[in-house]
């Protein structure tokens, strides 16, 4: 229990924080609609969803999303499911999701520092749209088609992850 503690302090330092399902309202919104009723985390077929805990304060018993640890699959479950509209059940696409962005740590990403790795590029869900590879071995983010899901994150060989996910809804 302690480590978990060390870790999410670290966490919250260092500004990462995990991600709202596909499809969440802005925070103050999302906290207002969401009644934790589960519904989201009980379809998501790959147990990316997990209920926050006390640690989180007010939004405990809400979603979340911990893309290290499993990210998000835009399966697409999850949205129609919600009874409240915490998550928008218009949200059907994959590619108008925006739970995040990724952001890359060139001091740390392999190609950047002269090995190479695809990781990254060859798992993205948008594949050669959100993340596109510069004289074909540089990754890089296109802001405005990274959908924020952070497969990119948990398939990267560094350890803790030369790729992070910023949430779109800070918590």
């Amino acid at each position: 229990m302690v480590s978990f503690i060390i870790e999410f302090v670290r966490d919250l330092i260092s500004g990462k924080s995990p991600l709202r399902p596909p499809g969440a309202f802005p925070e103050k919104e999302f906290l207002k609609k969401c009644i934790k009723c589960n519904k989201c985390a009980q379809i998501c077929p790959y147990f990316s969803i997990q209920m926050a805990h006390i640690e989180y304060g007010k939004s405990m018993g809400t979603p979340l999303i911990f893309p290290r640890e499993v990210p998000c699959y835009v399966c697409m479950k999850c949205p129609p499911v919600c009874p409240t509209g915490a998550l928008k059940n218009d949200v059907v696409n994959k590619e108008d999701v925006r739970m995040g962005i990724a952001v890359i740590n060139e001091e740390t990403c392999l190609p950047y520092i002269g090995i190479i790795c695809r990781a990254c590029f060859e798992n993205c869900p948008i594949f050669r749209e959100a993340i596109i590879l510069e004289d074909e071995m540089y990754p890089k983010v296109i802001k405005e088609k990274c959908i924020g899901c952070g497969i990119c994150e948990k398939v990267c060989p560094i350890e803790g992850s030369a790729i992070i996910i910023e949430s779109a809804h800070n918590i």
